[in-house]
């Protein structure tokens, strides 16, 4: 069964009482989750925790479409005692959801790939007037030079169909030390001209670009 499709879900979240984490990652990793993964259109997931950046705590779900996410199975669904005690909607704090649908690339590719040890995310807007410009330099050359880094696994853009900024990039990498290595840095400062000017014009969101180290 393919482990990929074209949208993503992406929630996050800090804990307001830190007292509760041991149960919260318990009832996350072993119930919520494995609950999830049985609804239509949910794909595969993992959890996360920030190496920097922040929220501190990521749930990384691979849905088949955005429309996942929406339906009656995922909305509707009966909530246990123990959800209503543990969900980040009730003990979290600074929570965020981000719906995405690909467009980077166009097509869907290596579909039967497991969830990756670390992800790095941007969350990211642009002003509507460089747009254009913006994304013809992020998905011709920019991304394009990072997936030549050695450890990067894959990476992938999504138009924000639900959350604070326009558009989210998804890395995937085989080790947190990723975006600290010279060939990564070589290309952020030098890959192209352009590369300084546009990411200048970025509004990222707080906390982001976040490296994430799986946990579960």
């Amino acid at each position: 069964m393919p482990k990929k499709g074209s949208g993503i879900f992406l929630v996050y979240t800090d804990l307001g009482d830190p007292s509760l984490e041991a149960e919260f990652n318990a009832w996350y990793t072993n119930e919520h989750i494995p609950d999830l993964l049985k609804l239509p259109g949910f794909l595969d997931a993992a959890r996360y925790q920030a190496v920097s950046g922040g929220p501190k705590y990521l749930a990384a779900y691979e849905v088949e479409t955005t429309d996942s996410v929406y339906s009656p199975e995922f909305t509707n669904r009966v909530r246990s005692e123990r959800d209503q005690l543990y969900s980040p909607t009730v003990i979290g704090k600074n929570l965020t959801r981000i719906v995405g649908k690909q467009f980077y690339p166009t097509e869907l590719e290596s579909l039967y790939r497991g969830m990756a040890p670390v992800l790095q995310i941007g969350r990211m807007s642009v002003p509507e007037d460089r747009e254009e410009d913006w994304n013809a330099w992020y998905n011709g050359t920019y991304i394009p030079g990072y997936r030549t880094v050695p450890g990067v696994i894959y990476a992938r853009r999504y138009n924000v169909v639900e959350g604070e900024r326009r558009f989210t990039t998804v890395y995937e990498f085989e080790h947190e030390n990723v975006p600290q290595s010279k060939e990564w840095n070589e290309l952020r400062m030098n890959g192209s001209p352009q590369n300084v000017p546009m990411r200048e014009i970025m509004d990222m969101a707080p906390g982001s670009p976040g490296v994430y180290r799986r946990i579960s």
